[in-house]
């Protein structure tokens, strides 16, 4: 079994920049032979979110890791004058990837709301997928059709709380007071079952996009986005496999309802992580680390 390496075993940290409908797209890549793979973050992160996972796989894969328009070392343009930020515009950017960087099609990897990106892709252009592999996938919780099935202090409060961040001056407040090394640190315990993974090396890199202009601006963007396509709705519809992977401890995408997703013609396993919470990738790189290679590789083989 592989094991994963530390961030200094990577050649090069340094942000590679492509152009993307006018924007600069931050992402890392390693390893030159093999399948190719992209390695899409969640809500908040970047592909620094895998830097415990791009030299491993890029030991028998193409890997790359890429920041999502609006997060990490991207640009941040003003939401709803430059761009829409919705799934399909991140699933249109991840297939653009695949034509213009990569120049083949890749295997998706997503975690959390980058599940929901990546299925995304798989569906509107699948000439660039050869698979899909989601990671605590976002339930979408308070997504608009969803809503009406919360309990009504839930459905109360999300909508009260949409309408008070609606306020820019509000919603601008509420940004600063999160992105501060002490409450982000309080959030990520929460998320996280391994503790000794929330470390000074991870606050800084999800900090850090969250000092550039326009950061709050995306944030507030995302907390008001209650449409768009539900991760149940496009599983059953996509044109490739898929697997997925769930840490058993995740206090905010429940295991018991990811289960019932086992069900789809369309998932080939579902492997919970004993032990893990929301960003298993992160928190036990060796549980998924393997799992990753080995999916990749043996429907490489049948291909």
């Amino acid at each position: 079994m592989m094991q994963s390496l530390p961030l200094d075993s990577m050649t090069d940290t340094t942000d590679k920049i492509w152009m993307w409908r006018g924007f600069p797209i931050a992402y890392q890549n390693q390893g030159d032979t093999g399948p190719a793979v992209v390695l899409v973050h969640g809500f908040g992160a970047s592909w620094g979110h895998w830097r415990k996972n791009l030299p491993v796989l890029g030991q028998t894969c193409r890997c790359y890791a890429i920041d999502l328009i609006g997060f990490g070392g991207s640009a941040k343009p003003t939401p709803d004058q430059e761009i829409d930020y919705t799934f399909e515009t991140w699933g249109q950017q991840i297939n653009d990837f695949c034509r213009e960087v990569i120049g083949s099609p890749a295997f998706l990897v997503g975690n959390s709301i980058g599940c929901v990106v990546v299925m995304q892709a798989a569906i509107a252009d699948p000439e660039w997928v050869l698979g899909v592999a989601a990671i605590n996938c976002s339930l979408r919780l308070l997504h608009e059709r969803k809503r009406a099935n919360l309990p009504w202090y839930r459905r109360f409060g999300a909508s009260i709380a949409t309408k008070i961040l609606n306020n820019k001056a509000i919603g601008s407040f509420f940004f600063q007071q999160i992105a501060k090394p002490r409450t982000l640190r309080n959030i990520l315990l929460k998320a996280y079952h391994r503790q000794e993974a929330v470390t000074d090396e991870l606050i800084e890199i999800l900090l850090k996009p969250a000092r550039d202009e326009g950061a709050a601006d995306v944030f507030l963007a995302f907390t008001r986005y209650a449409g768009g396509p539900l991760p149940e709705a496009l599983l059953p519809m996509l044109p490739c496999r898929a697997i997925l992977l769930w840490g058993m401890n995740d206090p905010w995408e429940p295991i018991e309802i990811g289960k019932e997703w086992a069900n789809f013609p369309t998932v080939d396993r579902f492997i919970p992580l004993e032990g893990v919470g929301h960003c298993p990738q992160d928190e036990a790189p060796e549980l998924v680390n393997p799992i990753l290679q080995e999916w990749i590789l043996s429907h490489d083989l049948v291909k």
